[in-house]
């Protein structure tokens, strides 16, 4: 086994190189719809996507968000909302190929069915069910809500391209409860049907070697960084040596 330590932009990029290459999302960029929800790991997703098609210079990554956690010296007020953004693109919806600038996925939920595929971000992961939730602001459930119509009523596909770094250690149905109770304050939390994609599924979609969180932590630009213990035959580890030293230096967000 050989350890690599993982930070936060680094497994972004990991995560954003297999999701361009998982079959469901192939399929779907063939003969279907795949719909990117804005956000700063979709971002990564849409890039290495649009890559493929020869025009990912065309995305501005920078405002290729909705919701973001950010430090408080970037915050306008108590809400979190950032004290500058760059002008929002819209999600990223391709159909059979054509990427159809400036739609949401707002545009296109009511249209999609089986075979249509929608990747859309996390802010919580617990690793022992595999599930993953996220954040609301939105008083009508915002993006989740549209993806969850979509895929528990018309089974489009859903997956959730999320870091490790935002594991959980309680049951994210306790966690909710405990936000979405009256009297709260602060965004919302739903749990989220669907796939949940991490740098350790990249890592074995891209290599065939298997992948545990073994530890976690850093400093000097390592903060919120995991450890990841990565085995195989030798021509995997081989493999997953040359993935983690390809995205190993991916700076990390700017705006």
């Amino acid at each position: 086994m050989n350890t690599y330590v993982i930070t936060p932009a680094a497994g972004k990029r990991l995560i954003a190189k297999a999701m361009a290459q998982h079959p469901a999302v192939q399929s779907a960029l063939t003969s279907g719809t795949l719909v990117i929800v804005a956000g700063t790991t979709n971002g990564l997703v849409a890039e290495e996507i649009l890559a493929q098609q020869g025009i990912a210079e065309s995305l501005n990554r920078a405002g290729f968000m909705r919701g973001v956690t950010v430090p408080p010296s970037r915050r306008s007020d108590e809400t979190g909302r950032l004290t500058e953004k760059a002008p929002f693109p819209g999600d990223v919806v391709i159909t059979q190929g054509e990427w159809r600038q400036g739609q949401t996925i707002f545009d296109v939920a009511e249209m999609l069915g089986e075979g249509d595929i929608i990747l859309k971000g996390a802010n919580a992961l617990d690793l022992i069910s595999r599930r993953a939730a996220v954040l609301v602001g939105h008083p009508q459930g915002g993006t989740a809500i549209a993806a969850i119509q979509a895929h528990i009523g018309r089974r489009v596909g859903l997956i959730l391209p999320v870091g490790l770094e935002k594991r959980v250690s309680d049951d994210l149905d306790h966690l909710a409860g405990l936000l979405n109770v009256s009297g709260a304050k602060g965004p919302r939390l739903l749990p989220l049907p669907g796939e949940v994609f991490t740098e350790v599924e990249a890592i074995e979609l891209l290599t065939g070697a298997t992948a545990d969180l073994v530890a976690a932590g850093g400093v000097y630009g390592a903060e919120g960084s995991v450890w990841l213990g990565v085995s195989g035959d030798p021509e995997h580890e081989k493999a997953a040596q040359n993935l983690i030293d390809l995205v190993a230096d991916e700076p990390a967000f700017t705006f």
